[in-house]
């Protein structure tokens, strides 16, 4: 696997056959829709190949953020969605978005996921009483705790945890509260999120190069968070190169080597 954190793209002999790239931080700037540039830019893209969204939110954050600020001439039939980090898959057909997989947290389990992550927020005094919107959010696959709510800034949700500390002993406490086959992850500034054992982005990457047979090594994952304990890091695990950005102008900047490489 290749890693690489210059501002181009990877130099390979061929240039990918699929492209994926992370949606907060990368795409766009954090909880916030897509820029109109970007967004010219991602349409001319998949007019050339086909191309994955994953985000750490659900199917209607990303059709809002991601998909509403597309074009209408934009080749939806190449773009495919992986909400949840990597916990579903939906690709467009027949004029809509069909869902290839989507995996749940059950019914019968959600409510004791919700427990250990209340009694662990509890249990760590690491929570502030008042919060700007919901602490508990069901995303399908993955249910998430935000520690400032669902609607903090986010430059209160960076002061909160600059260190991760908080999210550290957070993160110790609810794994020990967890049903059996379940794990807890950071998932975000100020969140963290519980989901079944196995299922991340990585799961989603290699989901979806077996569904489009395209072999994992021909497929670029762009993130922002592939170092550590990142929202990304999960996609080292597999064979598709990497490259590493900082800000939605770096992946810019790599979409228009794509393009010229194409």
């Amino acid at each position: 696997m290749s890693y690489n954190t210059s501002m181009s793209v990877p130099s390979r002999t061929q240039p990918p056959k699929l492209v994926i790239f992370d949606f907060d931080g990368t795409l766009s700037a954090n909880n916030q829709p897509v820029e109109r540039l970007m967004a010219t830019k991602l349409s001319q893209l998949l007019e050339r190949l086909p191309i994955g969204i994953v985000s750490e939110g659900d199917l209607g954050h990303l059709l809002k953020m991601a998909v509403a600020r597309l074009p209408e001439s934009a080749q939806f039939t190449n773009l495919h969605l992986l909400p949840a980090s990597g916990g579903a898959l939906y690709h467009f057909e027949n004029g809509g978005w069909e869902k290839v997989f989507d995996e749940t947290i059950s019914e019968k389990d959600a409510p004791y996921i919700e427990k250990a992550l209340k009694e662990g927020a509890e249990a760590t005094e690491t929570i502030p009483e008042d919060a700007w919107g919901e602490r508990i959010e069901r995303r399908g696959s993955r249910i998430a705790l935000l520690a400032l709510g669902a609607d903090a800034p986010f430059s209160e949700r960076y002061a909160w945890d600059s260190d991760k500390s908080k999210r550290a002993a957070l993160l110790n406490a609810v794994a020990a509260r967890l049903p059996e086959g379940y794990r807890a992850e950071n998932a975000g500034a100020a969140t963290i999120a519980v989901a079944k054992e196995g299922i991340d982005r990585a799961y989603g990457v290699a989901h979806l190069c077996r569904r489009l047979r395209i072999s994992e090594s021909d497929a670029l994952y762009i993130g922002d968070q592939l170092y550590g304990d990142g929202d990304d890091e999960s996609v080292l695990r597999t064979n598709a190169q990497v490259h590493a950005i900082q800000t939605p102008t770096d992946t810019a900047r790599a979409i228009v080597s794509l393009l010229a490489a194409l």
